[in-house]
């Protein structure tokens, strides 16, 4: 975000937030999707017009590609992913025994390399990385989230929501302050919408290619002008599962199609 459009964001948040908003419920939560604009809903809805499905397509590619000293390819183990994958994305950021903590889809498919076929494991943001999740997210297409169910996920939400709540950065400003505050309103020409992470990894028009919610949320903390943690860091693993959460009951998108 530049400097002059964070001064439009402080200017447009300080005012509205004086009184700060409840949360939303849970009648009035909608997916980013309901804030497009007919043509970017119409993009998404057709996989011929829909980008993301280049990235889809090279994910399956790769879910049958054998890797790693152990030459193994991921449909050695899971089969076939149309059936063996479905509903998987709706459960995740998930517990993991091992690590005593929750990972996200990425981690997991990273985990599984290093673990089952004894790969190294892909770079955060890599068009690999991107195209593998997309491509086992895109199996629960129009299921409907069931994150954070778990009993043990319980104090990482809780954690996720206060960095949720917390302001931060020169602009003194948290998440809760433009999506819980000042949704339905527009920024720039762009809508302010609930922040509900229901289509990762998705394509951004504006970065004219597929990314992971975790870019996202190292976009706006930089947008805030607070330093942005290291992909695969804790807290944003915590946020993530926290957004997933209170998205419960709406379906998987992915691949969305944002601005």
């Amino acid at each position: 975000m530049s400097p002059a459009r964070a001064i439009i964001v402080a200017a447009l948040l300080v005012a509205s937030s004086l009184v700060r908003a409840a949360e939303i419920p849970a009648s009035e939560r909608r997916s980013g999707f309901s804030f497009m604009t007919p043509e970017t809903q119409a993009m998404q809805n057709d996989d011929t017009a829909n980008p993301g499905m280049l990235f889809v397509l090279d994910g399956e590619a790769l879910w049958n590609n054998k890797a790693g000293s152990a030459g193994k390819a991921c449909a050695d183990c899971h089969d076939d992913a149309r059936a063996s994958m479905k509903g998987v994305a709706a459960r995740y950021p998930a517990f993991d025994k091992a690590l005593g903590r929750p990972v996200d889809l990425e981690r997991r498919i990273n985990l599984c390399r290093a673990n089952h076929q004894q790969a190294t494991p892909l770079a955060y943001e890599s068009r690999e990385l991107l195209a593998l999740t997309a491509f086992v997210a895109q199996q629960s297409r129009d299921m409907p989230i069931v994150a954070g169910d778990d009993p043990q996920l319980a104090p990482f939400i809780t954690k996720g929501r206060e960095l949720f709540m917390q302001r931060q950065g020169q602009v003194n400003l948290g998440c809760a302050n433009c999506h819980d505050d000042n949704w339905d309103k527009h920024l720039a020409g762009s809508a302010i919408t609930q922040g509900h992470p229901t289509g990762y990894p998705l394509y951004r028009l504006e970065w004219q290619s597929l990314g992971s919610l975790q870019r996202r949320l190292r976009g706006c903390i930089t947008g805030i002008r607070a330093q942005p943690y290291e992909y695969g860091a804790p807290e944003l693993v915590e946020l993530e599962l926290y957004l997933m959460s209170r998205a419960r009951g709406m379906p998987i998108e992915t691949p969305a199609v944002r601005p």
